[in-house]
């Protein structure tokens, strides 16, 4: 573990490490105040988090104050680009500078891996999101459609 800088964090305090599956609970809980889309059944249970943190391109980062998961950020790579997912941060610490420090070191680490080029999939309604990233140099592509196929809702 180690302490994050304060320079652009109004937290005291805090502590950015890796994700551990006794976070899993509060992981849960925290992207369900968020508003993320969340299926503990499914591709978010906790057998999913742990093999998938477990992986060597996914950086899953939490913030922690004092005990308590404040917030999360889960990157992700292809060898030519990265993926920044599930940020999330509690909402009694919003606008303290936390996603932006939790996205900055999510870039630092793609990048230390050679990713240059960083993305990031936002629903349509996520306003918070889309601000935060805009805020963050992230440039919107509308021409882009995006399409899934899954196996079941739960994936």
């Amino acid at each position: 573990m180690r302490m994050m800088p304060n320079k652009t964090l109004n937290i005291p305090n805090v502590v950015l490490r890796r994700y551990r599956d006794e976070d899993y609970p509060e992981v849960l809980s925290l992207w369900e105040e968020a508003g993320l889309p969340c299926k503990p059944k499914g591709r978010d249970s906790r057998a999913n988090l742990e093999r998938q943190s477990l992986q060597a391109q996914v950086i899953f980062l939490v913030a922690e104050m004092n005990g308590r998961l404040i917030g999360t950020v889960l990157a992700t790579h292809d060898s030519r680009k990265g993926w920044i997912n599930r940020l999330a941060v509690a909402g009694d610490h919003r606008g303290q500078g936390l996603a932006r420090r939790l996205v900055e070191e999510a870039e630092l680490s793609l990048g230390r891996r050679g990713i240059e080029i960083f993305a990031c999939l936002i629903e349509q309604d996520n306003s918070v999101s889309l601000k935060v990233f805009e805020r963050l140099g992230y440039r919107r592509h509308p021409e882009i459609v995006y399409f899934t196929k899954r196996k079941s809702e739960e994936t």
